[in-house]
């Protein structure tokens, strides 16, 4: 079973929040709110397509590449751990 079709549920739900997020800078713009405000929303939808597609990248590596926790090669695991975790410093 792919990971994707797992953990559908909590991605599906991360989705519908962008949606809304979505939905927010277009109400924004439709009432002539202030640029900040919309550049604010704006930042937290990319902060937030970021998260998933971080979320996306890890599963992927770990259910498709290598799982550092099943990798009996410590240093393959180890090389997979930095990869994920340099994965998340560049996303957020």
């Amino acid at each position: 079973m792919a990971h994707t079709t797992r953990d559908k549920a909590k991605l599906t739900a991360r989705v519908k929040r962008l949606r809304g997020q979505v939905e927010a800078i277009e109400r924004g713009l439709e009432n002539e709110v202030g640029c900040a405000e919309i550049l604010q929303l704006v930042a937290s939808v990319r902060g937030a397509i970021n998260g998933l597609m971080g979320e996306l990248i890890e599963a992927h590596i770990r259910e498709h590449v290598i799982d550092p926790a099943r990798e009996p090669d410590q240093a393959k695991a180890e090389g997979t751990r930095e990869l994920i975790e340099v994965l998340r410093a560049y996303l957020k």
